[in-house]
């Protein structure tokens, strides 16, 4: 006769079976690795007593060998988008995920409006505040919709319908900002690089300002095309604003220059979900009558980013981001580190007598996002497919503009960097 034991006795045995990776496996199919149940039955009289023997062997968990540490199973992701977060960031989720600080939830249960949420969400934004030097007649807003989203909000915030507007386009997302304000304003392209296929920025003293333009709107690092403004235009009214997505918090900015600073955290700061908002307090409360409740920054402003329910989680994830900027020292150590990654890659492509090459003006390079190509197009292929066997993935370019591109964002290792530099000399020493 054999032992009959429950499936709840097992599961504490052996918590670490397959039913916790898999609830939907049935009990019957788990192997239990762990623990070792030998019996020993008599045959079955009605007129004699049973005799049963058990014994059990039990592995536990601390005798087991430790797990390889997470970074050698890990690849170097250059994505543009959503991005790798710091790796010490991931750990710390993962140990607060199922009970955060004690308070028997994960962040994922918490109520937007409870003790716990708000101190994760008032903290966030003090670090940000802190990182960025925020001034405090500014407002830092936490919303969803992504960049994107705001290029609807920004007129409908600022601008009557009739309104100029003047836009200066350095890439793709540039150009999708300034048809998107075609909805709500009167825009003006009053540079663009399309021509010369997004590779420069416009030197400023050259742009023609429209004398009565609300605002003058730029994206400071263009995602796709690798360009980067090293410094910014002063507008003629004073109301300049940024799109910062792709290099927000990559390095210090002096907030008192920008009327709006908006970005998605998907590439340096968190996981995807989440847009910041950092807005002059003098501009909320003039949107216009058909702005959706959703997109009034007042109505966010006045109820500190809790209207409705945010993306609590990836408020957190930022938060965490956050916290370890300024363990490094804060955005002027960032700063550096990302110049060491970019400086070694862009050297590798250009001495590499033409094997590689990179289109962008060289005083506008991108720290964050650097696009090349091969002499040799039809290998192209061949690279992104031996990188990734190597765990260098994502490193196809976008599909708008082909070639490929290193997404190498703050949380890209120098170690990432300087591996796929090392490919890179390799591939050519075999194909050129």
């Amino acid at each position: 006769m054999a032992m009959a034991t429950s499936p709840h006795s097992l599961l504490l045995q052996n918590p670490n079976t397959q039913f916790l990776k898999n609830p939907k496996i049935p009990f019957t199919t788990i192997p239990m690795t762990s623990t070792r149940l030998t019996t020993t039955t008599t045959t079955l009289n009605p007129n004699k007593a049973i005799s049963v023997k058990c014994s059990a062997t039990t592995t536990h968990i601390q005798d087991r060998p430790p797990a390889q540490p997470q970074s050698q199973d890990r690849v170097f992701n250059f994505a543009a988008g959503p991005a790798n977060l710091p790796e010490n960031v991931l750990l710390k989720a993962q140990s607060e995920l199922y009970n955060w600080r004690g308070s028997g939830m994960s962040v994922m249960e918490m109520s937007h409006r409870g003790k716990e949420f708000l101190s994760i969400i008032q903290k966030a934004e003090a670090d940000l505040r802190t990182l960025l030097n925020i001034p405090p007649e500014y407002s830092v807003l936490f919303l969803q919709g992504g960049a994107t989203t705001q290029f609807a909000a920004i007129p409908l915030n600022l601008c009557k319908p009739d309104d100029k507007v003047d836009y200066v386009v350095t890439g793709s997302w540039g150009d999708k900002a300034f048809k998107e304000a075609q909805k709500y304003s009167q825009p003006k392209v009053i540079w663009s690089g399309k021509s010369e296929k997004y590779t420069k920025i416009p030197a400023f003293e050259e742009l023609e300002q429209s004398p009565d333009a609300k605002y003058l709107h730029i994206c400071t690092n263009e995602t796709i095309h690798g360009v980067e403004f090293k410094t910014y235009p002063t507008p003629k009214n004073g109301l300049l604003i940024a799109d910062m997505s792709s290099n927000f918090c990559s390095k210090p900015v002096d907030v008192s220059k920008f009327g709006i600073i908006y970005a998605g955290a998907q590439k340096n700061v968190g996981p995807s979900g989440v847009t910041v908002v950092i807005i002059r307090k003098d501009l909320i409360g003039n949107a216009q009558e058909i702005t959706p409740v959703m997109l009034d920054f007042k109505i966010h402003d006045e109820n500190k980013s809790l209207y409705n329910t945010p993306p609590c989680y990836g408020i957190y994830m930022c938060g965490l981001v956050f916290e370890d900027l300024l363990e490094q020292g804060g955005l002027g150590e960032i700063e550096k580190k990302n110049k060491r990654k970019a400086d070694l890659l862009y050297n590798a492509i250009d001495e590499s007598k033409g094997f590689y090459r990179c289109p962008v003006e060289k005083s506008v390079r991108s720290l964050m996002n650097v696009p090349f190509t091969l002499e040799k197009s039809e290998l192209e292929a061949e690279f992104v497919k031996e990188a990734a066997k190597e765990k260098m993935v994502q490193l196809k370019g976008h599909r708008s503009v082909g070639g490929m591109r290193a997404s190498i964002y703050n949380a890209m290792p120098l170690a990432g960097v300087e591996k796929l530099v090392d490919f890179m000399k390799d591939f050519q020493a075999k194909h050129a």
